[in-house]
């Protein structure tokens, strides 16, 4: 056979072997294996179930022994001890190796001294506990926000971090509260002055003299107080002024006296609600713009509050037991102690303020005093030397007297309050009504003479106050 013959046969032989092999391989088939169906093993944390088998099993395997260790007390018991939260899968296996079943097992915490010991310390309250996943959840209504927090600390030390609160608090959770705000200042301002002025010439008009202590150490003044008017230096509200001539010789005495009195009484009344454990506030004044210079050169404007300022936060403790956080301020504009800058003027303020935290229940008040200031300030200037002399230095002296005293005081009041239907209420504006043209320029009257009829105002237009009524005081 020639070599030509021989490349011919190889290439028909491998022709036929790759015709023969198959386009592609069967796809092999998995099948997952499920066993018998079996409810799932609540395991508590830390603690140990024994189950059995209705059938004898050969092989256990647990999935994570993390969560989970088991081992065998027979060929049907099995003992499971929890070892941390979590799920995993315990399989079983037959003497032919054929599975027996696939069984999930949850490791949960300890509920069940969980729910005896939340009885101890919250006797007879609706919470229901149940587990999820890995945590407890606390469902059901408690009496207070004392209790829900006893609740939910005490679910923290058996499951920790992983507490989910579902849980409502009843009764009544919104705070109105009550206060009073009540300032008073008084001021006391006297003052005594007294000048000597002395003007004259000589005969010959070459010597003159002209001297004076006060509002009358000028001469030309003089000349016009001894036509009967004061001197334009005198600032007191009463002056008497005494003069006599003695040739060419002139002498003046003006004597100044001030007393001023003043009472400044601030208050106001403000009644705010809010829901237990939210913020409400209140301010009763207004804002006051403050220029603030920037860094490239421009000015811009603040305004800082001023005037009677709350802020509060109620916590509905126990029961009618309310706790509150309260900040209290009253501040004013003090223009006396001011500054001016770049032809700007900007006024001081004068502020006072209280923040406390107390407990009280529902309709008992605390009062903050004894926010008392008192200032005080006296003056004395006179000539030197003269000043000093017995009785006759009293025209060389001048004296003033400041006082200025003022208290704060602050009462507060907290009510537990509930909804009520808008139409029972009534606003100040609901007994006004515009009058009509016959009332308006037939008879006078600047508001309708009829008395509403429906809503909050006519009930009380219904009302009968012919008798005793108001607040009695024994």
């Amino acid at each position: 056979m020639g070599q030509k013959q021989l490349m011919q046969a190889a290439l028909a032989g491998l022709a036929l072997a790759v015709t023969g092999l198959p386009a592609a391989l069967p796809a092999q088939n998995l099948t997952v294996l499920q066993g018998s169906v079996q409810e799932p093993i609540d395991v508590p944390l830390n603690r140990a179930v024994v189950v059995e088998s209705d059938v004898p099993f050969t092989e256990l395997s647990i999935a994570n022994p993390g969560i989970a260790d088991i081992s065998s007390l027979s060929d049907r018991t099995i003992y499971v001890l929890g070892k941390a939260p979590g799920r995993t899968t315990l399989t079983l296996l037959g003497a032919d190796g054929q599975l027996i079943s696939n069984v999930e097992v949850r490791v949960t915490p300890d509920v069940a001294e969980f729910k005896e010991r939340l009885e101890q310390i919250l006797p007879g309250q609706g919470v229901e506990v149940r587990t999820a996943n890995d945590g407890i959840v606390l469902s059901g209504t408690v009496d207070s926000i004392q209790d829900l927090d006893r609740a939910l600390e005490l679910a923290n030390r058996y499951a920790p971090d992983r507490v989910s609160n579902l849980m409502t608090v009843g009764g009544t959770q919104q705070v109105m509260l009550q206060v009073r705000f009540a300032e008073m200042n008084r001021t006391v301002t006297k003052s005594l002055s007294s000048s000597l002025g002395i003007q004259g010439t000589t005969l010959g008009g070459d010597l003159g003299v002209s001297a004076g202590t006060g509002a009358l150490n000028d001469g030309t003044t003089l000349g016009g107080a001894f036509g009967g008017n004061l001197p334009a230096g005198g600032t007191n509200t009463a002056g008497v002024l005494l003069g006599f001539n003695a040739g060419g010789l002139e002498v003046g005495l003006l004597l100044e006296a001030l007393e001023q009195r003043g009472v400044v009484r601030t208050l106001a009344e403000p009644n705010l609600t809010a829901l237990s454990g939210q913020t409400a506030s209140f301010l009763a004044g207004g804002e006051y713009p403050i220029p603030v210079a920037q860094g490239d050169g421009t000015i811009s404007v603040e305004f800082k509050p001023f005037g009677v300022e709350l802020n509060f936060v109620p916590r509905v403790v126990d029961g009618d037991l309310i706790n509150i956080e309260m900040q209290a301020a009253v501040s004013s504009i003090d223009t006396a102690n001011g500054i001016s800058q770049s032809g700007l003027n900007i006024a001081a303020f004068r502020r006072r303020e209280s923040s406390t935290t107390v407990e009280m229940r529902d309709g008992e008040s605390f009062a903050i005093a004894g926010l008392l200031q008192d200032d005080f300030r006296d003056l004395n200037g006179q000539v030197p030397w003269l000043g000093d002399v017995p009785v006759l230095g009293a025209l060389f002296r001048s004296a003033s007297y400041q006082r200025a005293q003022s208290e704060l005081v602050i009462i507060v009041t907290p009510h537990l309050v509930t909804p009520t239907r808008g139409e029972a209420l009534a606003l100040p504006t609901d007994r006004v009504r515009p009058p009509s043209e016959r009332d308006l320029f037939l008879f006078g009257r600047v508001a309708a003479s009829q008395a509403p009829t429906t809503g909050g105002a006519g009930e009380v237009a219904r009302q009968d106050f012919s008798g005793s009524y108001g607040y009695v005081m024994d």
